[in-house]
């Protein structure tokens, strides 16, 4: 009997000690995310600069670059807005349009769309155009949509405020 318990102890202490000190184990994830958002910062920088923008950046990380003003007073919370749009990887493939999904209407402040393009709308006037990127933590974060965008993606918007109510 003595021989059955001392079967199940491996001796393999590294294992044990990582996974019992929550310290280290935070600093692990803590590093592993700083080089993450590093690295996603860096091909965000390379496609501005591939593509010749000129783009501003809030505290938020949203990178915003208007090329119609349009007119009229700034979005606020609580309006509703129509939006023609096309949606975007990095690698510039489309993965949702307004040519197939149809215009995107919703009221801002309530949610149900990125934070980064609810950010985004509060910057824009009706008939606005403009491009903006969404760092993954602004998009969809670390789940995808559970449809077209894997997890940690960051998004390229075209858009352009059709209507605002």
């Amino acid at each position: 009997m003595l021989l059955l318990l001392n079967s199940c102890n491996t001796g393999d202490k590294g294992s044990q000690e990582a996974t019992s000190n929550p310290n280290e184990l935070a600093e692990s994830i803590e590093k592993a995310n700083k080089y993450l958002v590093r690295k996603e910062q860096e091909q965000i920088e390379n496609y501005v600069r591939r593509h010749g923008l000129t783009m501003q950046q809030t505290g938020t990380g949203l990178l915003y670059q208007i090329d119609n003003e349009g007119n009229g007073e700034l979005i606020a919370k609580g309006k509703i807005v129509k939006l023609k749009f096309v949606t975007r990887f990095l690698t510039g493939d489309i993965v949702y349009s307004s040519a197939t999904e149809g215009d995107k209407i919703f009221q801002v402040g309530k949610g149900g769309v990125e934070a980064g393009l609810e950010e985004a709308i509060l910057l824009l006037r009706k008939g606005a155009k403009a491009k903006i990127i969404l760092p993954s933590h602004l998009a969809f974060g670390l789940l995808g949509d559970q449809q077209k965008i894997p997890p940690r993606s960051v998004l390229i918007y075209e858009i352009e405020v059709v209507d605002v109510r």
